[in-house]
Formats: structure tokens, sequence, C-alpha cells
């Protein structure tokens, strides 16, 4: 996988204090190798739970798992188990494992180590790219662009000043306070004051915050993994809505997107 490239080059200027342009790329998927297959990652951003977020670790593992393959192979599928809660004081080791390299398929597994124990293990396959007749996918849902939705921080805004929300000021106040480098917009963001069961499914819009390349196909697949953790939780939950206080901390937990500019189309969120 290559080395991602200097945003300055391609937008000019450098980074104003705060911008959290291409933080993705450049610190949270940037792994630093100790030794052959052996990578350290570096957090840059810890959840108000203060545990690591399990997007994070999904997409460095399989970051650590492309470098050991050739550029001419691309991600196929990914199986991740969370086996221990990670923490955010001290990095996290990635151990790679080259199970097979074939012709077409690899296979890679990947294991995240905390204090001498796996936190997370996963088992990745890359294939090389090949025509095939048959392709199909699932059609785009009827839902407002995401210039017609409100952004993550005119929801916490709007949560901040509702009267009914009073308990939760705390907690929306520090969800507010922290720099998530993503944009997110729910197309219909569930309220804690809705009481019916509602169905354990979400839609959203994401991207990047900043600029994260384009030719680097593995690295759009390490973004997109970042995102694999998002809302789990939230929309679990939704069908218990009315029995279960769940901050909104729960919906935005993390994410990911492409480049800036541009939208991830909405993704069904199904627990």
């Amino acid at each position: 996988m290559s080395s991602p490239q200097d945003p300055e080059d391609e937008q000019g200027g450098g980074d104003p204090p705060g911008d959290l342009r291409s933080v993705l790329v450049t610190s949270v998927l940037n792994l630093e190798p100790l030794d052959e297959d052996l990578f350290r990652g570096r957090h840059y951003w810890v959840p108000s739970t203060q545990r690591l977020f399990g997007g994070q670790i999904v997409g460095q593992a399989l970051v650590a798992a492309a470098k050991s393959v050739t550029e001419d192979v691309h991600v196929h599928s990914l199986h991740c188990y969370f086996v221990r809660t990670g923490d955010p004081k001290v990095p996290v080791l990635y151990q790679v494992e080259r199970t097979r390299t074939g012709e077409s398929f690899s296979v890679r597994f990947v294991k995240a180590v905390q204090h001498g124990r796996p936190i997370f293990i996963c088992q990745a396959s890359f294939q090389k790219a090949q025509p095939s007749p048959m392709q199909h996918q699932f059609s785009m849902p009827a839902v407002p662009p995401p210039e017609e939705l409100l952004s993550h921080e005119d929801f916490i805004d709007q949560c901040l000043r509702d009267p009914k929300l009073q308990e939760y000021q705390v907690g929306l106040n520090r969800i507010a306070a922290q720099e998530v480098p993503i944009e997110i917009k729910l197309v219909n963001p569930p309220t804690l004051c809705t009481l019916k069961e509602m169905e354990p499914k979400q839609m959203f819009w994401v991207r990047a915050r900043g600029y994260i390349g384009e030719g680097d196909m593995k690295m759009h697949c390490c973004v997109a993994a970042y995102i694999s953790d998002y809302a789990f939780l939230g929309t679990a939950m939704l069908p218990h809505h009315w029995q279960y206080k769940v901050a909104p901390g729960a919906w935005f937990t993390g994410g990911c997107g492409v480049r800036t500019g541009s939208w991830l189309c909405p993704v069904p969120r199904r627990a």
C-alpha cells in the first residue's frame, strides 16, 4: 500500500490550526513499522466512554494486512472479532500472519495486542482484479441529499437547546467538544424523547473531514473499515428505546468517508 500523499501537493497551502484535513490517512491509519509484519498504531480520537473506538482498530488492522500484500491485489473480505476492551493509554501492536499467498487470492491473519494480550483478531482476504460477467448491487434508497440534513454539530446544538434533554447536558457538551475526523448526517436521527419502538435500521451520509487521496484503493477500503463500527449500539437499541436511555454518543461514535467534497451514499445499518 502506497504511502499517504501530502494534501498540500494537491490543494496548496498549509493546514490551519485545528484542521482535521487528511488526519485519517496521516495519523489514524499511518502505522509505524517495527519489524517485518509488525506495526504500531496511534490513537487520534477516543470516545467519551474512554475506550478505543472499534472502527479505529478495524481500520488499522486492515492497513497492517494490506502492507503485506502486493499492489495488484485488493481487499475482498474482512472477518473481525473484538476480544477485549482497548486501552487508550497505550499504543496497539498489530501482528500480521501471512496465512496464504496464492495466484489470485491472498489471506492474512492480524492480531491486535495490548499489555501482551490480544484485544482484536481478524482475517482479511485480498483478490486480484478480474473481469466478471456477473455483477449486482442494491438500489440507492430514496433519501434527502446531505445538504438538506442537519450536521453532527447542528444536531448536538439542537439537543442542547431542548429543555426536555437537560439531564443529558453534560454528555452532550462532552460530545460537542470532541474533534472527530469524520462528518456524519443521519437521515432520520432518533430522539431521546421517542418512546415508541423503532426498527433497528439507520441510514446516514458520511465523509472524511479532509483529503485522503484518490488513487490508493486499499487506503479507501481501510477508511471504509474505519466506519464499520459506527452506530452498532445505537441501531441495536432502537427497538428498546422506550426502555433504556441511550445517549446520543451511542449514535455518534465514529465513522469515515472518502475524499473532501464527496459524500458516501446512505448506508443502511441493521442490527
